[in-house]
């Protein structure tokens, strides 16, 4: 009881922020307060929040240390979970910026280029469907042929 009293303006108002994605991590502590978005809307979480659990819509989310000014967090969608003071979150990509408006041209930027990638994987498909098909109407009719 003694330590908590001696110890409640420190760590207890506080939280550690964990970014997983593809290729790194990062651990921020000192957080005070994030605020997300999930497909029911907005939510916020402050230190010794209760369990939680929930997955982010693709935009932008943010966070506190201390009192500075918020860090905006841009994801293409992310599982979210929160316990014992420590908020995980695993996306595939994130970025980190003061600067709102910076962050928001980064983030439709990299919409954007998911788009195009998408757009070009399923004409890949598409191509590589038809000549499998082909491939095995060719197959099909020889195979009637040496009949």
């Amino acid at each position: 009881m003694l330590y908590a009293r001696l110890h409640a303006g420190t760590l207890m108002n506080k939280f550690v922020l964990n970014l997983f994605d593809a290729t790194h991590e990062q651990r921020i502590t000192g957080v005070t307060s994030f605020i997300g978005e999930d497909s029911s809307g907005c939510f916020g979480i402050q230190p010794n929040h209760a369990r939680f659990m929930t997955t982010l819509v693709f935009g932008l989310a943010r966070f506190r240390l201390g009192t500075e000014d918020w860090q905006y967090l841009a994801l293409p969608g992310a599982v979210v979970y929160f316990n014992n003071n420590e908020l995980t979150i695993s996306t595939r990509h994130f970025l980190i910026d003061t600067d709102l408006e910076r962050i928001s041209t980064l983030l439709e930027q990299q919409l954007i280029a998911e788009e195009e990638n998408i757009h070009a994987t399923r004409e890949s498909l598409h191509r590589m469907e038809q000549a499998m098909l082909k491939r095995m109407l060719t197959l099909k009719r020889k195979t009637v042929w040496q009949s």
